[in-house]
């Protein structure tokens, strides 16, 4: 597997599962920055680096490529990477829009290679321990969900079209309610703007989902309000669990921890991220399940050697895409968007 960009996402997200995965094999690294060239060489040595795909490609045997490039330059580098009969793990939002999204969906349909999205944080502790939490039953009918991701980032806020907290932060936290709770039938959404007329840039939001199987999700994010918090809510008929996290994967990695040295430890939030059940038999604090983002890669690798599923499909991207469609034109509005194709 080939790797597309060695920025904060290529050097943090990617790059340490890529290596710890069994089945994948780290096969080069693409990147023109000088000094991102040399730690490349550093970090993985034996590993070659090199100034494009289209010169990996030539060098080195790849069945598949990771692209985590600027989300400007992704459908040009999908469609060139199916091109050279490449499967594709592209970075989120792997599309501007959902019009693009299905465009880049038919490409790889046309060209019979698999294209993966990379929505990771379905492997995070957090979202795994709630998952655990729903699936055992104890809370009843699930009624909300809560997700709030505040970052203390103000400079990291990237404008123009392809830009936003919406696109960046709000894929993850879509993509974590559609997968727990499925399609959406309802969207309304308030975007706080922020930047020059010229060029603004959405800098925090909230969504409100209504799922078409009655849950509803509410969903928020900030970069400018000097916070670093994230928080899990789920509401039952029968109580509540809470859960106040860390990001112990992207810590650990940018500390230059790697999964494939203590992947048995790797990816469990502190005691102090545990979640707390709440029901009428009284609050019982739930030891954190495990995330690791190797598992993404490691279900890639199977479903393009073994035709089993994606981590996560073209389509199921789509959808997240129609939400984000359909939230900007809810902040537009000032009103509500339905999701027809969503309705059962």
């Amino acid at each position: 597997m080939g790797l597309v960009g060695f920025g904060s996402g290529g050097m943090i997200f990617h790059a340490p599962y890529i290596d710890a995965a069994q089945g994948v094999e780290l096969a080069g690294i693409v990147t023109r920055d000088p000094a991102r060239r040399q730690l490349a060489a550093q970090l993985y040595p034996g590993v070659p680096v090199f100034a494009s795909m289209a010169e990996m490609v030539a060098s080195t045997a790849l069945d598949a490529v990771t692209l985590t490039t600027p989300p400007q330059t992704r459908r040009d580098l999908v469609l060139q990477a199916l091109g050279l009969g490449l499967h594709v793990v592209a970075d989120k939002p792997f599309a501007p829009d959902a019009q693009t999204a299905r465009e880049l969906e038919a490409a790889a349909q046309g060209a019979r290679r698999q294209l993966a999205v990379f929505h990771n944080r379905r492997w995070d502790s957090d979202i795994r321990g709630l998952l655990a939490v729903r699936d055992s039953g104890e809370l009843g009918s699930i009624r909300r969900f809560h997700s709030r991701f505040d970052l203390d980032q103000p400079g990291s806020m990237e404008a123009g079209p392809s830009g936003g907290l919406l696109r960046d932060l709000g894929s993850h936290l879509v993509d974590q309610a559609l997968w727990l709770f499925g399609p959406v039938s309802q969207v309304h959404a308030r975007l706080d703007w922020s930047g020059t007329a010229a060029e603004p840039v959405d800098a925090g939001f909230v969504l409100n989902l209504q799922h078409a199987s009655g849950v509803d999700s509410h969903l928020s994010a900030s970069k400018l309000n000097r916070l670093n918090e994230r928080e899990l809510r789920l509401y039952g008929a029968a109580g509540s669990y809470r859960a106040r996290s860390t990001d112990v994967q992207a810590a650990a990695a940018s500390q230059g921890l790697r999964p494939r040295d203590k992947r048995q430890a790797w990816g469990f939030e502190p005691p102090s991220g545990w979640g707390t059940l709440s029901t009428a038999a009284g609050r019982q604090s739930m030891a954190a399940v495990q995330g690791d983002y190797t598992l993404y890669y490691e279900q890639f690798a199977r479903a393009v050697r073994q035709g089993e599923p994606l981590p996560v499909s073209a389509a199921e991207a789509v959808a997240v895409l129609e939400v984000l469609d359909a939230a900007r034109r809810s902040d537009a509005l000032g009103a509500v968007v339905h999701m027809e194709s969503a309705l059962p």
